[in-house]
């Protein structure tokens, strides 16, 4: 099972509709997902502006390069729902949300290790932007 935290805490997976990779996207006529794993090319994103929904891989919680494939979707244009899935620790959940991300789905191990009030302490993310707290 899996876990979504939002700025409201942890929630159910409400998206019923399944995901298949970007190659699998062409082929099917439904409402899908489209999961991108952390070493998806930028040239790959073009043309994922009407997906639903972009389930972006972590890996590790070492590995950032989902956070730059958020936030290149969003520059080019992405409105629909965008979730960083895997090892995405809560003190990087204001880090996803500054770069794009609407929600990130967590293993319930890594729920039960790190629980709600960690990720909700982080989610006034506006807050914990250091350069705003710098520029006073």
């Amino acid at each position: 099972m899996s876990v979504i935290v939002t700025d409201s805490g942890f929630q159910t997976d409400d998206f019923d509709c399944g995901f298949v990779t970007r190659d699998e996207a062409a082929a099917n006529d439904c409402d899908y997902g489209i999961d991108l794993p952390s070493d998806t090319a930028p040239e790959a994103l073009a043309g994922l502006n009407n997906a639903p929904m972009i389930r972006i891989d972590f890996p590790s919680s070492a590995d950032g390069r989902g956070f730059t494939l958020a936030s290149m979707l969003r520059k080019a244009g992405y409105k629909g729902r965008l979730r960083a899935k895997g090892h995405v620790l809560a003190d990087q959940y204001a880090m996803a949300r500054r770069s794009g991300f609407d929600e990130v789905e967590i293993d319930d191990a890594l729920a039960a290790r790190q629980p709600e009030e960690q990720w909700l302490f982080r989610a006034d993310w506006h807050a914990h932007d250091y350069q705003s707290r710098l520029r006073g």
